[in-house]
């Protein structure tokens, strides 16, 4: 007797495909150059195997029973998986990767990610595309971990790590916010470090899984407020949660309407280098995403909208990918 896995083939499918749209056994049986009494005895292989009614014989009709619907509708599904697992395996094998992942540190900004990314959907690649939200280590941690293919937004130096290549993406300057309403708004200036380790600090929590991770502008004994990434840390300075250095690219607007007021310290303002980072490739080559992705990244105006220095526009960066991409 057959399997449930013998009869849910392709071959199987399909001819059940063609029985619910020509509508009875002998119009399908004519449609797929078989004699009527083939195609009934493997319609019953298949009810026999699954332990179903899949059509309802009471009428000349061809009607399926819910059962044999369900499977009809499950089945369009598969046979559409197998198409495109076929067409994944054969678009492969020209050197593009099955998946592609990125690790996205929280500074990084997220619509110009967004804009690379339909840029390379419009390609129609076979590479499955995944991002990884990180912060700080942990957005290298993932590259060199192999849980990503390449890392955007570094701050460690990741080029005196064997097996991986590091380019700069550009420099952030950082500036001490905080809400007028906070009580550092009207202290006087510069704030010393004793004034500052007086009051709440909002960090964002490192990514990295093993390892303590790193923390940035955070004093001795000061007291934490932790979150989870950037967009949170604006929004609780913002609200006199505590205190912190924040990106100016994202801080500006929040200064220019007054909901954030620059304090001056006497640390001086922060500029952190930023990179993006890859591992070396093996025998087999890059593979073209890689390739696709490292091509964009070598234009000045993505690089500089990666980090907030000027926005970009909707297909500003799809056009400049597609005019510099062969497929």
């Amino acid at each position: 007797m057959p399997t449930p896995r013998d009869v849910l083939t392709p071959e199987f499918l399909a001819m059940l495909q063609t029985i619910a749209e020509t509508g009875s056994f002998a119009a399908a049986a004519r449609a797929s150059n078989m004699v009527p009494s083939a195609l009934t005895y493997r319609v019953r292989q298949m009810e026999d195997a699954l332990d179903v009614l899949l059509f309802d014989r009471s009428s000349r009709q061809a009607r399926l029973t819910e059962a044999g619907a369900e499977l009809l509708s499950e089945g369009g599904r598969l046979l559409a998986d197998i198409d495109a697992v076929a067409n994944r395996v054969k678009r492969v094998a020209t050197g593009w990767e099955p998946q592609f992942t990125v690790s996205v540190d929280s500074v990084i900004n997220h619509a110009t990610v967004m804009e690379l990314c339909a840029a390379f959907f419009s390609l129609n690649p076979p590479t499955r595309l995944k991002l990884r939200d990180e912060t700080l280590s942990g957005t290298l941690e993932a590259l060199i971990s192999g849980q990503a293919d390449l890392a955007l937004g570094v701050v460690t130096d990741a080029g005196s790590m064997a097996g991986l290549h590091r380019e700069p993406l550009g420099t952030i300057r950082f500036v001490f916010a905080v809400a007028p309403h906070h009580p550092l708004a009207q202290a006087p200036e510069p704030l010393s470090d004793e004034v500052i380790r007086e009051h709440r600090a909002v960090v964002i929590a490192d990514s990295i899984q093993r390892g303590g991770g790193i923390s940035i502008g955070l004093l001795p004994g000061q007291d934490v407020f932790t979150v989870s990434g950037l967009p949170a840390k604006l929004d609780a300075q913002i609200r006199g949660l505590g205190t912190g250095f924040l990106p100016t690219c994202i801080a500006q607007p929040y200064i220019d309407t007054g909901r954030l007021i620059v304090k001056h310290a006497e640390r001086s303002e922060r500029q952190l280098q930023f990179s993006y980072a890859w591992r070396r490739s093996g025998k087999s080559g890059q593979g073209r995403a890689l390739q696709w992705w490292l091509e964009q990244l070598r234009s000045t105006i993505t690089r500089a909208a990666l980090l907030g220095e000027r926005a970009a526009t909707p297909g500003m960066l799809a056009t400049s990918a597609k005019g510099r991409t062969r497929t």
